[in-house]
C-alpha cells in the first residue's frame, strides 16, 4: 500500500507500507530532496536483506525522522528511526512492521486501507490502485536495468 505522510516537515507522496518487513528504509535520494543534513546520520555496519534481491545491502547508517499521519484536525506524529539506503527506488521510503508498531496502525491489504488511532478519532488512509501499479511497474525497470548493468559489468570483467 503507498501512503504519503509528512516525513521531517517534507510531504512525501510515495511511501511504501510493508507490513512483513522489520525495517523502516529511506533513499538518499529523498533526503537530498528534502535538504537533509547527513552528518545527523549515525554509523552503522550491519546489513539488511530482502530488499536487494540475493544479496545483503548496507546502509549508510540510520536516522531518526518525525513522521506525521493525518490533517491538522486530527493527526498522529511519531518519531521513527530509518536504515538509509543508497540505491533507486520507485518510492521515497519504505515503513515495515516497526511503523505499525509505533503508530499501532493496522493494515489491510485487500480493501488498500490502514487505520490508527489519534487524538480526535480513529485515522483511515486508502491507498490507490493506479499509484500502487505505477510504483510497481517503476521498480521492475528498475530491477531489470540493474540486473542489466550488473551482467554488462560481469562481462567487461572477465
Amino acid at each position: 500500500m503507498v501512503v504519503n505522510p509528512t516525513v521531517d516537515g517534507a510531504l512525501l507522496s510515495t511511501i511504501l507500507i510493508a507490513g512483513g518487513t522489520s525495517l523502516n528504509i529511506i533513499f538518499t535520494e529523498t533526503l537530498k530532496k528534502m535538504k537533509f543534513d547527513f552528518k545527523k546520520m549515525t554509523a552503522c555496519d550491519e546489513p539488511f536483506y530482502g530488499v536487494v534481491p540475493g544479496k545483503a545491502a548496507y546502509p549508510l547508517g540510520h536516522v531518526c525522522l518525525l513522521v506525521t499521519f493525518g490533517t491538522e484536525q486530527n493527526y498522529r506524529t511519531e518519531y521513527l528511526t530509518f536504515e538509509v539506503a543508497d540505491f533507486r527506488s520507485s518510492y521515497h521510503a519504505i515503513l515495515g512492521r516497526p511503523m505499525l508498531a509505533r503508530f499501532m496502525a493496522i493494515l489491510h491489504h485487500t480493501y488498500l486501507i490502514m487505520k490508527m488511532p489519534a487524538p480526535n478519532g480513529i485515522l483511515s488512509f486508502y491507498g490507490d490502485i493506479m499509484v500502487s501499479y505505477r510504483c510497481d511497474a517503476e521498480s521492475i525497470d528498475l530491477a531489470l536495468t540493474s540486473t542489466y548493468a550488473a551482467a554488462a559489468s560481469a562481462m567487461v570483467d572477465e
